[in-house]
This record gives C-alpha cells, structure tokens and sequence, in this order.
C-alpha cells in the first residue's frame, strides 16, 4: 500500500514564493506560490529539493538530481520527460517538442501537457518558446518565464526589477 503523506517546504526564489511539495520519496509538485499554502513540513526529498533550488539561483547548479513523481496521464508524462531533456540555457519551440514526440500534429496536445506541469522550474516547461521567438503560455506568468530564461542565458537581470 502506498504512503500518501505530503510533505511541504517553501523557498524564497528570485520568481517567488515556490511550494515544493513531495511524498516520502519523491518531488511530486512545485508550484508558485503568493503566499504559503499549508503548513511547512518537510522531508528528507523536500528539504534536498530547497538546496538544489538554492544551487539553481545561486548560480551554482545547472540541472536538478531529484526523484521526480508527476502525476499525469502517459502523454504529459512524456511531454514532460522529453522536456527534461532540454538543456541548461537552450530553449526550443512548440513545433520542436511535438517533433521530438514524432508527430508535429500533437503540437497542441504538447503545448496542454507543457502547461500542465507540476513541477515547475525542475521540469523545464519554460524552455519551451513560440516558433518566432516568442515567449508564449507560461502558468507562473510570462514575466517569470523570461526571467528564467534570461538568467539560464546570462543576459542581466537587473533591468527587470
């Protein structure tokens, strides 16, 4: 029988409050947060996830090394695989996430499942751009996903405080 405590840690990041939530042994949610949503009650995998996040902003730290739980249906949970396999500082387009999915008429579907990932930042969804560069969809809000890339590119980030 499986375990269905949650465990919640928040951090601070640069984009905001992040709620990472995780089962005893995996992330299974980090979602953007106003304000904390439940009480804190870490675990083991939750407090790994707040250093490795800590890692990511502070520069130190370009991919995450997390046991990852989604919940999705098999097609998110492709779409969300393949876009962990973005690397650091590269974005792609929606038609390229549907072609690495071997079918450009899925682009739609991808873009649904891209929008429905629950761990956010880890799974890298805002990677994921327009064909003409521009940076569409993004649940945080667009204003995070162009942080996100612009900090993954080196571009500075002081302008957009």
């Amino acid at each position: 029988m499986e375990n269905r405590n949650l465990f919640h840690s928040y951090f601070e990041s640069p984009v905001g409050l992040l709620e990472i939530v995780g089962d005893e042994n995996f992330v299974t949610e980090l979602n953007f947060r106003e304000e904390k949503s439940s009480q804190e009650n870490p675990s083991p995998i939750t407090r790994e996830c707040v250093k490795q996040l800590q890692d990511f902003f502070s520069g130190k730290k370009k991919s995450f090394s997390l046991p990852l739980k989604p919940i999705g249906t098999s097609f998110q949970l492709e779409v969300w695989n393949e876009l962990q396999k973005i690397p650091f500082s590269k974005t792609i387009s929606y038609l390229e996430l549907a072609r690495r999915l071997r079918d450009e008429k899925k682009i739609r579907a991808a873009g649904n499942a891209n929008g429905r990932n629950p761990i956010a930042i880890i799974i890298p969804c805002h990677r994921v751009i327009g064909s003409d560069g521009s940076l569409v969809g993004y649940g945080g809000g667009l204003w995070r996903k162009k942080w996100l890339i612009e900090f993954e590119s080196g571009k500075k980030q002081a302008e957009m405080f």
